[in-house]
């Protein structure tokens, strides 16, 4: 398993190590220690959850207050994606910066996206299943959505009409949600992460 830092500070390339035969195909797809180790902290497993989406279907660009946020662990099981991982941190140096990688059913490759960094994700083809493991269990209340389209983020999406749900397509452009006070803090973002090494079963840095 190879984990590799993405150009936005808080997220995470990881690239397993495929065993194949006759027989198909067995990887580690997620390892506890090597996440760890590489992150400085442990990712707490509160939910699990499966989205599946129709080629062209774009979802996000989502976000969770901090504290205590929502870190992923994404993949795709089948088919592929276009997985997409904003900076949306103020004070951080990489504010306002996206990353793309493609996660598919070939390569087999995750993404860890910490908490406060916004996420989302083009489906490239039809039935494309992402799974994701997270740190906290879903809170309405404390979730908030920037419009994957704002020409503010400038994201280049690999479609030309991205298909989107009611309430993506009417989310507020990213001046308007950081004007609103709603963007998670840098410092913030980085207390609480330090404070997660510190619990039981923690890493030391």
């Amino acid at each position: 398993m190879k984990i590799r830092q993405l150009g936005v500070e808080g997220a995470w390339e990881i690239t397993p190590q495929q065993h194949g035969d006759t027989r198909g195909t067995f990887l580690e797809a997620y390892r506890y220690d090597r996440l760890a180790e590489a992150v400085g902290h442990p990712l707490r497993l509160a939910q699990a959850n499966l989205s599946i989406s129709a080629r062209g279907v774009v979802r996000g660009i989502h976000f969770a207050d901090v504290p205590p946020g929502q870190a992923k662990y994404a993949t795709c099981a089948r088919g592929a994606v276009l997985d997409v991982i904003v900076d949306i941190r103020v004070g951080s140096p990489t504010f306002g910066r996206w990353e793309a990688v493609r996660l598919d059913d070939v390569d087999r490759k995750a993404v860890y996206i910490a908490e406060g960094l916004g996420h989302g994700f083009c489906a490239l083809t039809d039935d494309a299943t992402l799974s994701y493991l997270c740190s906290t269990t879903y809170n309405p209340t404390g979730e908030h959505t920037v419009n994957p389209l704002d020409p503010e983020l400038g994201i280049e999406w690999p479609i030309e009409r991205p298909l989107l749900s009611d309430r993506d397509a009417a989310a507020p452009g990213f001046a308007e949600v950081r004007a609103a006070g709603l963007l998670p803090e840098y410092g913030a973002c980085l207390a609480y992460t330090e404070s997660l090494g510190s619990l039981p079963g923690g890493v030391d840095r």
